[in-house]
């Protein structure tokens, strides 16, 4: 099955820079629709199989540092941290042959640090969570995207989490850890983090406001996507906003405050949070909310 991009060419031998406007689980699944084991939807697919395409799919969007990634034909290596051979010959089959930019795909099993130091992504496999805290915390972490599939991954320093709700595979994302990285995603990509814009919880970093207690989250119910502003995208604007919102007891939002970044993106933030709606509770609340901007 053939599914040609822009003037016919592969989906991941675009330049990396550049993020279709489609969702990443569509993406996951067209991928996947491209291997022969594999035909149309994610619900037909073994895990192992869309986690896979997860990665693939992820190194294809990422806008990579040049240091990490320079120009040329140098592979891009990912690879996967206990691992078992199953899964490493599900990726190695989804790789073969592909390309990011003028980069082939390289998948390798790696366990010490000076391994994982020269991979792009390192993906944690979910029995390694005992050892993953000190590999993560040992290693210098610009241009390197730490993937996993474990609760406590982000907590721990990863970057992006691979999680199963309501039977698929979604996806978890550390701002904080991803912004040392230097690796950058379009707004649209993270937009698609599970439950909306809804941040984990190694991202809430703002306190509530004064006089209101928060035991926790409220869960987003309705969340509208932020515009990237053009004339953010003219000025090659990216960055991290930082904002929060007053909840009312009904779940609507009463006022969003901003707590930092570049006032042109908090404005367009501050805009989308205004229509969201989160779980009803018993008394108003301050949310927390951070979002990451890039260019689309």
């Amino acid at each position: 099955m053939h599914l040609p991009g822009k003037d016919g060419e592969s989906p991941l031998r675009r330049s990396p820079g550049r993020a279709p406007g489609i969702g990443l689980a569509v993406l996951a699944i067209s991928l996947l629709a491209l291997h022969p084991m594999v035909h149309g939807q994610q619900s037909n697919a073994t895990e192992d199989q869309v986690k896979a395409a997860y990665l693939l799919n992820f190194a294809k969007l990422a806008q990579w540092p040049q240091t990490a990634l320079p120009d040329g034909s140098s592979p891009l290596v990912i690879g996967v941290s206990g691992g078992d051979e199953d899964f490493l010959g599900v990726l190695r089959a989804l790789a073969a042959g592909k390309f990011v930019g003028t980069h082939p795909l390289k998948v390798k099993s790696v366990g010490s640090a000076e391994e994982i130091k020269s991979c792009h992504i390192v993906f944690f496999r979910a029995p390694e969570r005992k050892r993953t805290h000190a590999p993560i915390d040992g290693i210098e972490q610009r241009g390197v995207l730490f993937m996993g599939e474990d609760e406590s991954f982000l907590r721990q320093g990863g970057m992006i989490n691979l999680v199963r709700d309501h039977g698929s595979v979604q996806f978890e994302v550390n701002a904080d850890a991803l912004d040392r990285s230097e690796i950058h995603f379009s707004a649209k990509i993270l937009a698609l983090a599970k439950a909306g814009f809804e941040p984990s919880r190694t991202a809430l970093l703002n306190s509530p406001a004064e006089g209101m207690r928060q035991e926790g989250t409220r869960r987003l119910e309705r969340s509208v996507v932020p515009e990237y502003p053009e004339i953010a995208g003219r000025m090659n604007l990216i960055g991290i906003v930082q904002v929060e919102a007053l909840v009312n007891a009904d779940g609507t939002v009463r006022e969003v405050r901003v707590v930092g970044g570049h006032p042109l993106l908090a404005e367009a933030l501050v805009r989308a949070v205004k229509q969201w709606k989160y779980q009803p509770g018993p008394k108003e609340t301050a949310e927390p909310v951070k979002f990451s901007f890039g260019p689309q």
